[in-house]
């Protein structure tokens, strides 16, 4: 399998610098498993201060990002990549991106994160695109944290950039987990200001330690995220 390549349009390709050197985003781009492009929207603009937005018909507040600018820094982005992407619209209406759609995007070859500002984008944009990824009911000033969490959730799910490959089948929402949250984990010290480990995690019994997980995790998602059980989670007495 060749590297994930990736490409994200913004206004603001200078916040990402950090963020692509850093932690396993890094590793998978110095090891061959990630390739990302940059494509700032700013060199699509229009007329002498590159503008990309523009007041919206009918009125209202705000400022809207022209589909124009929008779809040229989209193709520039994939003639920069040389490959035809799966195009991804950061926006709050979006569908709520989960652990199931994080794995579905680390299976394509090639995307395409496009982020928003102002009050949005012209709904012409979205007739040149894929999908549309939100990270919850709420509304950010734009997309580039919501690029940042999609494909941070994306490369570490591609092969080999975990040190463990079990890290990313083991853990809250997985599908080997049914989709339940993770059991609690504990690490030395075995006592820190009166609060204990459990005696079963320090037996030995590799059996009744698995037994245990299995019931805590149904116990805490059962208390903490209910929903998931409901949407297909194990249900266990």
């Amino acid at each position: 399998m060749g590297a994930l390549q990736v490409a994200i349009v913004t206004l603001f390709p200078e916040l990402f610098g950090p963020f692509l050197e850093t932690s396993f985003v890094g590793r998978a781009r110095s090891g061959g498993q990630l390739q990302v492009h940059l494509e700032a929207l700013r060199q699509h603009g229009l007329g002498k201060h590159r503008t990309v937005d523009d007041t919206p018909y009918g009125g209202g507040a705000g400022m809207v990002m022209r589909a124009d600018c929008v779809v040229a820094a989209i193709e520039a982005a994939e003639a920069a990549l040389g490959a035809r992407t799966t195009r991804v619209l950061l926006t709050p209406q979006g569908r709520r991106l989960d652990q199931a759609g994080a794995a579905e995007l680390a299976a394509r070859p090639a995307l395409t994160f496009v982020c928003g500002r102002y009050e949005g984008f012209d709904e012409r944009v979205r007739a040149f695109v894929d999908a549309e990824l939100s990270l919850g009911d709420f509304v950010l000033t734009g997309g580039e944290i919501p690029a940042m969490a999609v494909l941070e959730a994306v490369v570490r799910l591609l092969p080999g950039v975990l040190g463990n490959p079990e890290s990313a089948t083991r853990e809250t929402f997985a599908a080997a987990c049914d989709g339940l949250l993770e059991h609690a984990q504990y690490t030395r010290p075995p006592e820190f200001r009166g609060l204990g480990v459990p005696e079963v995690l320090l037996s030995g019994d590799h059996a009744k330690i698995r037994a245990y997980r299995q019931q805590d995790a149904l116990d805490r998602t059962r208390a903490r995220r209910p929903e998931l059980l409901a949407a297909g989670g194990r249900r266990r007495e």
